[in-house]
């Protein structure tokens, strides 16, 4: 089957979708979609657009949509794929923003949402680890990334100035292994 055309409407739906499979935690749904389902990015694309987003101001996921719809169907695209991706849940949100003050209190919802709070961690895990995997030949930009986990995560250093230092050593990094 050829693969759908990249119009402004095949990016609403798809980012639509992805939205509201993903609630709670998109970009693994994401990863998925457009890597393994779609095809239309390999892993590599996917882990650059995903690092610029993540750059930018804003959701990185929306960052990402915004991109990415921007690349295939210009301004229309990218407003389709960014309104896709958070107009459907959204409204969903609020929706239920409306209805949880009634239900907060329950036990079963409370039990629900630690459980879905679990899975969409593990799906966030799981898709770090696939985007590691697929980042071969980049041994000291694992360096740098190692050293990011240690002084936020372990050290708990403010993350400002970790990158501060971090970015610039990590271009450096990538600028000489580009002349070799």
């Amino acid at each position: 089957m050829p693969p759908l055309p990249i119009t402004p409407a095949t990016l609403f739906r798809t980012f639509a979708r992805m939205g509201l499979i993903g609630f709670g935690g998109v970009l693994p749904w994401a990863r998925r979609v457009l890597v393994d389902e779609r095809g239309w990015l390999d892993d590599a694309e996917f882990a650059d657009l995903l690092s610029t987003g993540q750059i930018l101001p804003g959701p990185n996921i929306v960052n990402l949509a915004m991109m990415f719809g921007y690349r295939h169907a210009g301004l229309k695209g990218a407003l389709a794929a960014s309104f896709g991706l958070i107009g459907p849940p959204g409204l969903i949100v609020l929706a239920l923003g409306v209805g949880y003050r009634y239900v907060a209190d329950l036990p079963a919802i409370q039990g629900a949402l630690h459980g879905m709070t679990a899975v969409a961690a593990g799906l966030i895990i799981l898709t770090a680890i696939k985007l590691a995997l697929a980042q071969r030949g980049l041994g000291l930009a694992w360096l740098t990334g190692g050293a990011a986990f240690v002084a936020v995560a372990l050290l708990r250093w403010p993350l400002l100035p970790v990158l501060a230092v971090l970015i610039p050593l990590s271009l450096l990094i990538c600028l000489i292994g580009a002349r070799r």
